[in-house]
């Protein structure tokens, strides 16, 4: 099995390289030589390379920027993704389109099922929402994974970020009133693989709920303990309110992965994988 991969140099397409079935050979496209804004270009990159799955993992995820520059954000969140499908269908190739949980408002209570109507409440999530209906659009069996805080050993990502601010500032701030799932990007790699063949729309985080505070509790705790730390400093809960922001955040994204689930199997908690994302960073 071929499969091609669009934004193979991000977090999760590297994921998805380091957790490729047996077998099966992946075709990581270098971003300049696969701009998937480039509709000639997308066409001509499949018809070449002939793959039998095509996983699109590139995304704008500038949230804040987005909402100031969202028609950039739409081309490469929504109408390239319009481009990849097309592609994917003309040549039979099955199609994989990565989403999110900003297709919600966050004004819920409890998990957002697949079927609950979307409503997002920022232009990235707007982008995003306009992606899966492109998606659905050009392809006539597409795999739509929504997904939400994914982070990794590699990147620009919350895990990152804290254990930055950690090593270098006297106390973190971080917010506390917003609740969701961390997600490590290769937990999601290998539910890509498993939810492989199935189509429609599936949700994929790992188990548990977290505030980003107790996401960077969690951090600093396990950070400590692996020795990727070495002096503990206060974190301090703050509302949404005392830290602003261009976008609007969800404060609730908890994602029903009931059906997801069925077929891959439970995940694991979310500290879990954070611990095996960690030990990945240990000298």
């Amino acid at each position: 099995m071929k499969i091609l991969v669009a934004g193979s140099g991000g977090q999760l397409g590297r994921a998805l390289a380091a957790t490729v079935p047996a077998g099966a050979t992946l075709i990581a496209q270098p971003e300049a030589e696969f701009d998937i804004a480039n509709p000639d270009v997308v066409a001509r990159v499949v018809a070449e390379t002939g793959p039998d799955l095509l996983i699109n993992a590139a995304a704008w995820t500038a949230v804040d920027m987005a909402e100031a520059e969202e028609d950039a954000a739409h081309r490469i969140n929504a109408t390239a993704v319009g481009f990849l499908a097309t592609a994917a269908a003309k040549s039979g190739t099955r199609f994989v389109q990565i989403s999110t949980d900003y297709v919600f408002d966050g004004q819920g209570h409890s998990p957002y099922a697949p079927a609950t109507p979307p409503a997002p409440a920022s232009a990235y999530g707007r982008t995003k929402l306009a992606g899966e209906q492109a998606a659905q659009a050009h392809h006539p069996a597409p795999l739509i994974i929504r997904t939400a805080w994914v982070y990794a050993a590699q990147g620009n990502n919350f895990v990152h970020t804290m254990l930055r601010l950690m090593a270098t500032r006297d106390e973190v701030r971080v917010v506390a009133d917003q609740i969701g799932t961390p997600t490590h990007a290769a937990s999601l790699a290998r539910a890509i693989w498993a939810l492989d063949g199935q189509a429609g729309l599936f949700h994929w985080t790992d188990a548990g709920v977290a505030s980003w505070y107790d996401f960077a509790v969690a951090i600093q705790e396990e950070a400590l303990r692996l020795g990727l730390l070495d002096r503990c400093v206060p974190i301090i809960p703050i509302a949404t309110a005392d830290y602003p922001t261009p976008a609007r955040r969800p404060a609730y994204s908890v994602l029903d992965k009931a059906s997801s689930f069925a077929i891959t199997g439970p995940a694991r908690h979310w500290r879990a994988e954070l611990i095996d994302c960690l030990k990945e960073l240990q000298p």
